[in-house]
């Protein structure tokens, strides 16, 4: 494969998929069903990250303005900062009930989406 020119390219990996060049050294796509489903992963964590990648500094430059509009306190870390693992902003929310209340939401979401044959996170805007 281009990717790692030591292995052989994975049979599935053919090339037809856009972006494809062979890169699955642990066999993850074994079958076409577990391609699909790394396929559809794929993209649902790339919007997700698409997301962030907005969001983040968008809560960093607008909240303490939206948060004096409805005269609410501001929950930025120091230096003005989102909460976060990197800069210790994680561990001034109320555990446990914030971190069990986020994990049961994720996992509804996550139970739903396996349910429905993940139809919220289609591959092309025109499937059905």
């Amino acid at each position: 494969s281009p990717s790692l020119p030591f292995l052989p390219r994975p049979a599935l990996l053919d090339g037809t998929l856009p972006g494809d060049r062979g890169f699955d050294p642990f066999n993850f796509a074994s079958d076409a069903n577990a391609l699909q489903w790394q396929r559809r992963a794929e993209i649902k964590h790339a919007r997700l990250a698409m997301l962030a990648a907005v969001g983040w500094p968008m809560a960093e430059l607008l909240h303490k303005d939206i948060a004096s509009a409805f005269d609410l306190p501001t929950l930025l870390a120091s230096g003005d900062r989102v909460p976060s693992v990197l800069n210790d902003g994680l561990a001034h929310a109320s555990f446990p009930a914030f971190w069990i209340a986020t994990i049961a939401v994720a996992a509804v979401i996550e139970i739903q989406e396996s349910v429905e044959a993940n139809a919220s996170c289609k591959l092309n805007p025109a499937d059905k």
